[in-house]
């Protein structure tokens, strides 16, 4: 049966023209500014972003799992790419920054706790509170799957005895073509489709209300989509950064919950 659009999608995915130097340059800048910003707010006594936002507080504290694009609500169009900023917030009752750090820096457990998503993960060093890690990540959108291998650097900061925060940025990212068949391969860093090219993610971490709210900020950087392919390309660039930091939120309230019940 032909589908519409999947001849095109097949050449937009098999476009391995690779990373642009001005979409790298306009992702640092973007990376700068909203680090700053965040930092920022970090030595703030709000700390939160739903701190500013009562409505949305009150719903996370109720067991809610909210996400929201940032900025103007809009992708931001760079030169040759996009970049995503979505940001969320989740609350864990009855847990404490020991108990959520506890599963965030368990790397070797990260397919465990956030299957299917990843693969497989692997500790790769700490030095105090940096750590570095690998992770062979697996999206499917549509009718289209989304993998990469790559490895990451995380670096944690206690502002409080009840607060902290940590930044993680991939440090290298491969994607992986024709990913599950016989004949998959790790493509060279920054070829491939470009559904992702860098990743970057800033998490808050509050003891307060009796249990934790984890509040992250995720950005990615993915190739442009020509216009030709937008009604196809984009419920998947859209969904991706979407989807994967809703499950996160929420697999990791449900690892610290686990983690909770087995030492009661």
């Amino acid at each position: 049966m032909h589908i519409p659009g999947c001849e095109l999608l097949r050449q937009f995915a098999g476009d391995h023209s690779g990373l642009k130097e001005q979409t790298q340059a306009a992702w640092d800048s973007y990376i700068h500014s909203a680090c700053s910003r965040a930092e920022a707010r970090a030595r703030e006594s709000s700390f939160l972003r739903i701190n500013d936002l009562p409505e949305r507080r009150l719903r996370v504290h109720a067991g809610e799992t909210l996400v929201w694009r940032e900025g103007d609500g809009h992708v931001a169009t760079v030169p040759h790419g996009l970049i995503h900023d979505w940001m969320g917030a989740v609350f864990v009752p009855k847990a404490t920054i020991a108990d959520v750090l506890a599963v965030t820096r368990d790397y070797d457990r990260f397919a465990e706790i956030y299957k299917p998503a990843v693969i497989k993960a692997k500790e790769l060093g700490a030095v105090g509170n940096d750590d570095r890690f690998s992770m062979l990540l697996m999206q499917k959108v549509l009718f289209v799957t989304a993998a990469m291998e790559g490895e990451y650097e995380t670096r944690y900061v206690q502002v409080s005895p009840k607060r902290w925060y940590s930044i993680s940025q991939s440090t290298r990212l491969q994607a992986i073509e024709k990913f599950g068949s016989p004949d998959m391969r790790a493509l060279p860093p920054d070829r491939g489709p470009g559904y992702v090219w860098r990743l970057y993610s800033f998490t808050k971490f509050d003891e307060s209300d009796g249990g934790v709210y984890i509040e992250m900020e995720a950005l990615g950087l993915s190739r442009d989509v020509p216009s030709l392919l937008r009604w196809l390309v984009d419920p998947i660039v859209e969904h991706l950064p979407r989807n994967s930091i809703h499950a996160t939120l929420e697999e990791t309230r449900d690892a610290v919950l686990a983690r909770i019940s087995r030492q009661d």
